[in-house]
C-alpha cells in the first residue's frame, strides 16, 4: 500500500472539485477512480478497487448533503480525515473564443446557483445543468463548442486545455465545501487526532439531547457541527450527527464514557487530525484575539470596582 499510488475513489470525473480535495489531503501522485455517484465511490471501497473514498458532506451555502449521511451509517467505512476546499468558480471556453459569441452556459445546479448575481447580469445565457462541473469542461473539449462555456475550477481548465474567460464569477467569495475522507478499517492509524465525527440517538424525552451536549461543554469539547436525520419507518426518531473538536485527548475519552449513559445505538463514525488551512488558522487566531480582548476588558473591569 505505501509502495503504491493510493486509489481514491470520487464522485465525478478527473478535474472535480472532489479530485482537487483528493490532491489537498493525499498530493496529487494518485489514481482517480472515477464514479457516477456516491453510491458507486462506497461500493469501489468495498469491492477493494479503492482504497479511500473522498466525498462530500457540507456546503457553507448549500447546507449539509444529507444522503451522504445514510451511506456513512450503512457501509460503516471510518472516517479518516477531511478537507475545507474554497469553491471558486470560473468561466471556462476554448481558446479564442469570445464572450460576445457566447450563448450557452453549462455546470453543475449548485455552481450554477453559486453565480446567480453573474447570471442577473447576463439575462441573455441560457443555463444547460449538467451532472459534473469538470465534465461540462470537457465535453467543450470534446465537441469542440464555440457557442458554449462551462463554470468550473482551474484543474478543470488546464486540464482540458481551455481558457478562463472570466475568473471568480462565484456570488460570494468565502464558499467552501467539507469532503471527508474514508477507508477501510485497517487503513486506520490514529495519530495526532483532535476531532471525531459520533452519531448517535437520544430517548424522546425534555432535556435528553441537552444532557449530551452539557457533558461536552463540561469537558471543554467542542461541538463543530449538529445534524439530526429521521430515522427511518420511526415516528419521533432521530440520528445525530455530531463533529466534535478537542485540544485534550483525556478530556474526549471522558466525555464519550458519559455520553454512552445517555445514548443508544452509538457510533464513531470517524477519529482523524482536523484540517486547518491558512483560512481557518486565521479565523480562529481572530476568536483568540476577541476572546483575549474581552478577558483583559473583564480584569480592567474587576480592578475599576475593587
Amino acid at each position: 500500500m505505501k509502495d503504491k499510488k493510493p486509489r481514491v475513489a470520487i464522485q465525478g470525473i478527473r478535474a472535480s472539485f472532489h479530485e482537487e480535495a483528493a490532491f489537498i489531503h493525499f498530493g496529487e501522485d494518485i489514481q482517480t477512480i472515477e464514479c457516477s455517484s456516491f453510491k458507486q465511490t462506497f461500493e469501489a471501497l468495498q469491492n477493494k478497487e479503492a482504497d479511500y473514498v473522498v466525498m462530500a458532506i457540507e456546503n457553507s451555502i448549500a447546507g449539509s448533503i444529507l444522503p451522504n449521511y445514510s451511506l456513512m451509517m450503512s457501509y460503516n467505512f471510518p472516517v479518516v480525515g477531511e478537507v475545507y476546499l474554497p469553491i471558486q468558480l470560473h468561466l471556462l471556453a476554448l481558446p479564442g473564443v469570445k464572450f460576445e459569441d457566447v450563448k450557452y452556459v453549462t455546470s453543475h445546479p449548485i455552481a450554477i446557483r453559486q453565480c446567480i448575481d453573474f447570471f442577473d447580469e447576463y439575462p441573455h445565457l441560457k443555463v444547460v445543468e449538467s451532472s459534473d462541473t469538470a465534465a461540462c469542461a470537457k465535453r467543450i473539449r470534446e465537441e469542440e463548442l464555440t457557442d458554449t462555456v462551462a463554470i468550473a475550477n482551474t484543474l478543470a481548465a488546464k486540464l482540458y486545455g481551455l481558457d478562463i474567460m472570466e475568473r471568480r464569477i462565484e456570488s460570494n467569495k468565502k464558499n467552501f465545501t467539507r469532503f471527508l475522507i474514508l477507508t477501510h478499517h485497517e487503513n486506520v492509524e490514529k495519530k495526532d487526532i483532535d476531532k471525531a465525527s459520533l452519531c448517535f440517538q437520544v430517548s424522546n424525552q425534555v432535556g435528553a439531547l441537552a444532557k449530551v451536549l452539557q457533558i461536552f461543554a463540561e469537558q471543554s469539547i467542542n461541538m463543530s457541527k449538529i445534524q439530526s436525520m429521521p430515522v427511518l419507518g420511526k415516528r419521533n426518531e432521530y440520528n445525530f450527527y455530531v463533529d466534535i473538536e478537542w485540544d485534550n485527548t483525556k478530556q474526549y475519552d471522558a466525555a464519550i464514557r458519559q455520553v454512552l449513559k445517555y445514548t443508544h445505538n452509538f457510533n464513531i463514525l470517524g477519529e482523524y487530525q482536523r484540517h486547518e488551512d491558512e483560512y481557518v488558522q486565521n479565523e480562529r487566531e481572530q476568536k483568540f484575539r476577541a476572546q483575549e480582548k474581552i478577558t483583559r476588558k473583564y480584569i480592567n473591569v474587576k480592578k475599576i470596582v475593587k
